[in-house]
């Protein structure tokens, strides 16, 4: 991806319709390519439409700014949401990983009945740092019933390129 002004590019699939699951690993293989410089965040969420029409939103991303693991929450209501990102205690920077390399990169999350995300933990190359919190996240947004994951690459600086490849990504849910 090319992009100015911190710019990003959102890459996103589509993969059912399941209102009732509540536990995800969103699963998936990196490589970042050298160099790796023009990179602030790798962002990897999913979205999905619960059965009272809000949808949820699993936003996580490596924080290039902050160094952080970062997740999302809905500091509004669902009905006037105010999305926020929030940083965890845990260490994260996509600036920091091996280039030319494949990472193994694994989220833990859950929500209940009201759209409250539990972050559980993530894992990176077989290292597990725990999250461990619980957040608002549902969003009247009126979409119809999905499940969508995302996958972001935004840039760092005036202007750039990043290559950063995804493979073998998978949600397992029950």
């Amino acid at each position: 991806m090319e992009y100015t002004n911190n710019g990003g590019e959102r890459f996103y699939a589509s993969f059912g319709t399941d209102q009732t699951a509540t536990h995800f690993v969103y699963d998936a293989e990196v490589y970042v390519k050298s160099p790796n410089t023009d990179i602030a965040n790798l962002e990897m969420d999913m979205n999905q439409t619960m059965p009272n029409g809000d949808t949820v939103i699993f936003g996580f991303q490596c924080d290039g700014w902050n160094s952080t693991w970062d997740y999302t929450m809905n500091t509004g209501t669902p009905e006037k949401p105010v999305p926020h990102w929030v940083q965890s205690d845990q260490a994260c920077n996509p600036r920091n990983w091996t280039t030319n390399t494949w990472h193994h990169v694994q989220v833990l999350y859950s929500r209940d009945s009201n759209g409250n995300v539990t972050y559980q933990s993530v894992w990176l190359d077989g290292t597990e740092q725990d999250i461990g919190v619980t957040v608002p996240s549902a969003f009247s947004l009126g979409w119809a019933a999905s499940l969508l994951t995302n996958f972001q690459i935004d840039g760092k600086g005036a202007s750039g390129s990043a290559v950063v490849y995804v493979d073998q990504l998978s949600v397992s849910r029950w």
